[in-house]
């Protein structure tokens, strides 16, 4: 019953049904047409591929292609929890949101270094893949406060992984380009 009353717009004057029934379909329209050319659906995916639809994740990606990683894992192998399923799209989401926030206001680094959660992440992903070899370890590397990456900082991505410095990083070809008529 409720939702009978919101979808005819009971309690909203006469004279501005149409204009409310107009302004929502107008903003439902520029969510799906932002849904498409920010190629949303394929965030769903394992695809690394996906990481360079923002550009800024150019060197990373061609970081990672030229290193023994990219025989044997992908960006989320790395990136995301493998927990469940819940946790593996929630923390997708998260990031995602905040990287399209960070790229829509232009607040991106030239070095992309990983934040507190995403290095918890990162470091839980190297024990799962490499537990045969970690529980092992000893030594200088053993205590709960080494991070692998604090010895293997070069893996995957290499040390030289800025914008300024791979300019002409080797990335497969995108998607076609935009029509002419989409154009600004």
């Amino acid at each position: 019953m409720l939702l009978w009353r919101v979808l005819t717009l009971q309690g909203v004057p006469t004279g501005l049904r149409w204009a409310t029934f107009a302004s929502t379909g107008a903003l439902f329209g520029m969510a799906l047409y932002v849904a498409r050319i920010s190629e949303a659906a394929s965030y769903l995916s394992d695809d690394p591929r996906t990481c360079i639809n923002c550009h800024v994740m150019f060197p990373e990606y061609a970081t990672w292609r030229h290193s023994s990683h990219a025989r044997v894992a992908t960006c989320n192998d790395c990136h995301v929890p493998h927990d469940n399923l819940l946790a593996k799209y929630a923390f997708k989401a998260m990031d995602g949101m905040r990287h399209s926030a960070v790229f829509t206001f232009r607040r991106e680094p030239h070095v992309m270094k990983a934040i507190p959660a995403s290095a918890q992440v990162i470091q839980a992903n190297c024990v799962r893949c490499h537990a045969p070899v970690v529980a092992d370890v000893t030594g200088p590397h053993a205590g709960p406060d080494r991070a692998c990456i604090d010895c293997h900082r070069e893996t995957p991505h290499g040390r030289v992984h800025s914008l300024t410095s791979t300019p002409n990083a080797a990335v497969p070809p995108l998607s076609p380009p935009a029509p002419e008529w989409m154009m600004p």
